[in-house]
């Protein structure tokens, strides 16, 4: 009776190991995840992962915040002005994470320099009351101007038309480049990996993805997969995002104000961005590359590998008669450096971030949609929980809500 007991105990416990061994295969202490894209969302999602205890390897084709990414360029505003109360808190986490970067690797990341948005009379104004609830909310510092009250301030501005101004002096640009490679480099001095190489798919097989295939010929196999490419997701999984996810082309400007006139340079002027029939935004004078401005409207259709990336006389234009309408003493100013880039949108301008409905183990992340820079933090925290399991899919990133 003993001996039976003994060996059906035995084999009970070799049975549970067996299990055991099964669920620790399906699920494993140290998870290796690929990360395939190197900009703000990817990145930040790896260094997540990684700080999770994840294994991670990250993957981009031309490097952080190279120039035809949509994380690539010299500046980014972050600001939590808007009419959301989720992108408001996602702004106040992601300027803790930007500053505490900025202090922990000993490189300037986040410049607080303020931001100062404009109203033109009748319009935005649900915008204004929305956003400065929210941000009242959260507690976010920040100031209401009326237009009288702005053009005093800002004499450098022509106000006309404008009829309220909201400031926020915890808010400013992040120093785009410079904090992509910062994030990838913390990856690697943390024990993660990086790989310089472009990455496509592999096959789904019963519900997962086996691998991706990369430039060097080689299959990368890893236990759970985040997407995070930008401009390239929709081409990567076009059956799932075609439709969901557009490329847009859009033009940025640098004019060179007079030597030594401080009015057009921080502090003199804050960031800024002008809520009219079409929103202009700019950053003046950071890091010494002349005043920043640029149309936020969506441009026409493109290609992020191939295009040129030259601004169109149209565009220059355009940019000359605001500039010359909004600050009338740069009228005429000379044009010293320009740039093409690129938004990934959706039609709601929200993001996503979720899992592919044919592979369990895949995440497709994107759609920062002109505004995602800045929430490259928060967002890479939200999906590295979401990927780890600690966390459901928020319904408001989700691909559901397309139909």
């Amino acid at each position: 009776m003993r001996r039976r007991t003994f060996i059906g105990s035995l084999l009970a416990t070799s049975l549970s190991a067996l299990m055991s061994g099964r669920a620790n295969a399906r699920k494993p202490e140290r998870p290796h995840i690929a990360v395939i894209g190197a900009g703000a969302f990817g990145g930040w999602t790896a260094l997540h992962l990684l700080r999770r205890g994840a294994r991670v390897t990250a993957i981009d084709a031309w490097g952080p915040g190279n120039s035809r990414a949509s994380s690539g360029g010299e500046t980014r505003v972050i600001r939590h002005c808007y009419s959301s109360s989720r992108y408001v808190r996602m702004a106040q986490r992601s300027v803790e994470l930007w500053t505490q970067a900025s202090e922990d690797w000993g490189r300037p990341l986040f410049e607080d320099s303020g931001v100062l948005f404009m109203r033109q009379d009748g319009l935005g104004e649900d915008f204004f009351e929305h956003a400065v609830r929210h941000m009242r909310e959260a507690g976010v510092p920040h100031e209401e101007l009326t237009g009288a009250e702005l053009a005093r301030r800002y004499p450098q501005i022509d106000a006309e038309n404008v009829v309220a101004g909201i400031y926020e002096p915890t808010a400013g640009y992040l120093l785009a480049r410079r904090a992509c490679a910062a994030v990838i480099d913390e990856l690697v001095a943390l024990g993660g990996e990086y790989r310089m190489a472009s990455a496509r798919p592999g096959s789904i097989s019963s519900g997962e993805m086996t691998g991706v295939e990369l430039s060097d010929g080689k299959t990368l196999r890893a236990d759970q997969y985040v997407f995070a490419c930008g401009p390239w997701l929709a081409t990567l999984f076009p059956s799932i995002l075609a439709n969901r996810l557009s490329v847009s082309r859009q033009e940025v400007f640098f004019f060179g104000y007079p030597g030594g006139d401080r009015r057009y340079a921080m502090p003199a002027l804050p960031v800024w961005a002008d809520l009219g029939e079409r929103f202009w935004y700019g950053i003046p004078g950071a890091q010494r590359r002349g005043f920043k401005i640029a149309d936020d409207t969506h441009g026409p259709a493109f290609d992020p590998t191939m295009s040129q990336r030259r601004v169109t006389e149209e565009g220059l234009r355009s940019a000359r008669a605001y500039l010359a309408r909004r600050f009338p003493d740069l009228e005429g100013a000379p044009l010293l450096e320009s740039r093409v880039c690129q938004y990934t949108n959706t039609a709601d301008a929200d993001f996503i971030v979720d899992r592919h409905p044919g592979a369990e183990n895949v995440w497709l992340l994107g759609g920062g949609s002109g505004h995602g820079f800045k929430h490259g933090p928060a967002l890479g925290e939200l999906a590295a929980a979401q990927v780890m399991g600690s966390q459901p899919v928020d319904p408001a990133f989700g691909l559901a809500r397309f139909g």
